[in-house]
């Protein structure tokens, strides 16, 4: 997730000081899966030689939310294996979001589902997750806690996660959410300060400003438990981290390109935490601690 500001319904990613990028563009099915297309306005190679050439240039530009080789993979995946099993609170949720002015900002619904499976798993239930919008991944985990489970949700802003919050009530589960809205790094400083919460987390969960993601990790790194779990999100990010600096994109991707790539080499070098570095949706790396 990026910071975002409103402006006539039209959602801006911020940089960190505060300097509003370019108003996205976006593309979406109607089931709500959505790809990003160039500053430009326009996909990388599209042209007018018709939709398939259209769609597949689409698919191919730094920004789309899987890195599948083919929208109709992805949707096979979505339709045969995710939504058949989706609760009906979460698919409420992915719909309402998929009409979001920055709707890409969602967690995708397969990477959802695999949340909550490692969730079950690990047999978790005490969780953070640190950026929030309006809560896929939220209820995702919430839904795989045990019924005296807990979430330390942050996030900047509450609105957006006020937005999903009937459906946290329609599923039963918004008693497990502590939501602390502000600063993330002010919070886990709070955290951090308490003795009792030092190796109290099974699980952690991080899809916030990217530029911060070192600063989160060492932080985290004091409040999971050893042999629990933290998962980095968008650590492919929309295969930027292989792409060239000459190649078009879109200016948040580019601006937070050398700090997801950054965050990779320090984790792979970790010997504190084991790593699996996962290519679903944008990528997500979990890290075990070990010690």
């Amino acid at each position: 997730m990026v910071s975002v500001e409103f402006s006539d319904g039209v959602a801006t990613p911020m940089i960190p000081n505060g300097q509003a990028k370019s108003k996205p563009s976006t593309h979406a099915t109607a089931n709500g899966n959505v790809g990003a297309v160039l500053e430009n306005g326009h996909a990388n190679g599209s042209s007018s030689n018709g939709k398939a050439k259209e769609e597949a240039s689409k698919h191919q530009t730094l920004g789309h939310k899987s890195l599948l080789k083919s929208d109709a993979l992805y949707q096979y995946l979505l339709e045969t294996s995710v939504y058949p099993r989706e609760p009906a609170s979460l698919r409420g949720l992915r719909e309402l979001t998929a009409k979001h002015p920055w709707n890409i900002m969602t967690t995708s619904p397969d990477e959802g589902q695999f949340l909550s499976m490692l969730v079950k798993i690990m047999n978790a239930k005490n969780t953070i997750e640190i950026g929030v919008f309006t809560g896929y991944s939220l209820l995702s985990t919430a839904l795989a806690l045990p019924e005296d489970g807990k979430i330390i949700a942050m996030d900047i802003d509450r609105s957006n996660y006020d937005l999903g919050f009937p459906f946290l009530q329609e599923a039963g589960v918004d008693h497990k959410i502590d939501f602390r809205e502000g600063p993330a790094l002010a919070t886990l400083d709070e955290l951090v300060q308490n003795n009792k919460n030092h190796g109290f987390f099974d699980f952690i969960f991080i899809d916030a400003d990217k530029n911060n993601y070192l600063n989160y990790h060492e932080r985290v790194m004091q409040l999971v438990k050893i042999g629990g779990i933290i998962g980095y999100d968008n650590t492919l990010w929309n295969g930027a981290v292989v792409a060239s600096d000459d190649e078009p994109m879109r200016k948040y991707v580019r601006f937070y390109k050398d700090f997801v790539k950054e965050l990779n080499k320090v984790l792979a070098a970790d010997p504190r935490i084991e790593i699996s570095h996962i290519s679903i949706s944008d990528g997500i790396t979990l890290c075990r601690r070990i010690v």
